[in-house]
């Protein structure tokens, strides 16, 4: 079944212009649009998500979170370098929830879960789509379902159910990279036609860039990514066939730890009082909220 969700309508900054990656930059200035008006400001700790942390975790009253920060409307970097966009605010807000400060760091999206692993970071907050494969090193605390949607130029009359042949632009690492174009690659040359040649890039405005000036015939990425995209550029790019491959979004923390289940209680606090519809009405994702906070809900 295919499913539906609105297009953002998240007022991010317009498309980065890169000038090299920021790895292994910390940062406790996160926050949504702006960071001022993040809600994190405004919530208090819930004592009961407080009382499953690590007792490491409650003395240091610091979460440390991986994001990649190349993702936007997601995360992304406002013009000082610091981490920002809804998912930021929604990591921030989880933080808060459970009594702690935020402490970013930015560092490359394949690099986020080998450092949750060896305990450098407690949690990840990088659009990462929950899957079994993944669910082998680390938890995911569910927060969103989300799905994939094409990219193309203004006008064009790409088909992802018909992409072979096609230069595909996709961020590296992604779901869309590892999974779905090796997939839709192998069926075009099973049936004797060609690969998808995939383009691939470390940051989404990277990936963007490449089908308006024309590199790429179309991008694969997240929805809420898509949707930002073709909103800033209406211009010059279109949302092409229909979302597909619905799957959870989650915040990955060290698998089978007290941290996880204090998240998951944290994410749920949020949940129930409003301020996780909150965050993702005001990012124009409302139609892919969760009812509740469910660990490792990723099937495939």
């Amino acid at each position: 079944m295919k499913i539906r969700y609105a297009v953002p309508a998240l007022a991010a900054a317009a498309l980065l212009t890169l000038t090299g990656c920021v790895n292994n930059a910390e940062s406790e200035n996160g926050g949504g649009e702006g960071g001022d008006s993040a809600p994190s400001a405004e919530i208090t700790a819930d004592d009961a998500a407080v009382a499953l942390l690590p007792q490491e975790l409650k003395d240091s009253g610091e979460l440390n979170i991986g994001t990649d920060a190349e993702y936007p409307p997601n995360e992304y970097k406002d013009a000082d370098g610091n981490p920002t966009g809804w998912g930021v605010t929604l990591a921030e807000a989880v933080s808060a929830k459970l009594g702690l400060e935020p402490k970013w760091e930015i560092l490359g999206f394949d690099s986020i879960i080998p450092r949750i692993q060896e305990g450098a970071l407690d949690m990840g907050s990088s659009s990462f789509t929950d899957n079994v494969e993944r669910q082998k090193s680390v938890d995911f605390v569910d927060f969103l379902n989300a799905g994939t949607q094409w990219a193309a130029a203004k006008d064009s009359d790409v088909d992802p159910d018909d992409a072979c042949g096609l230069t595909v632009a996709v961020q590296a690492t992604t779901v869309q990279d590892t999974d779905e174009l090796p997939a839709k690659s192998k069926a075009c040359t099973d049936a004797g036609k060609d690969a998808i040649e995939v383009l691939r890039f470390d940051g989404q405005p990277e990936v963007t860039q490449a089908v308006v000036d024309g590199r790429a015939d179309a991008f694969s990425a997240d929805l809420p990514v898509t949707g930002d995209a073709v909103a800033k550029l209406s211009d010059q790019l279109q949302t092409v066939g229909d979302v597909f491959d619905a799957a959870p979004y989650g915040f990955a923390t060290q698998k089978g730890s007290d941290t996880t289940k204090a998240v998951q209680a944290a994410l749920q606090s949020l949940i129930d009082d409003g301020t996780y519809l909150e965050i993702l009405t005001d990012a124009g994702i409302e139609a892919g909220a969760v009812e509740s906070a469910e660990i490792n809900a990723g099937t495939e």
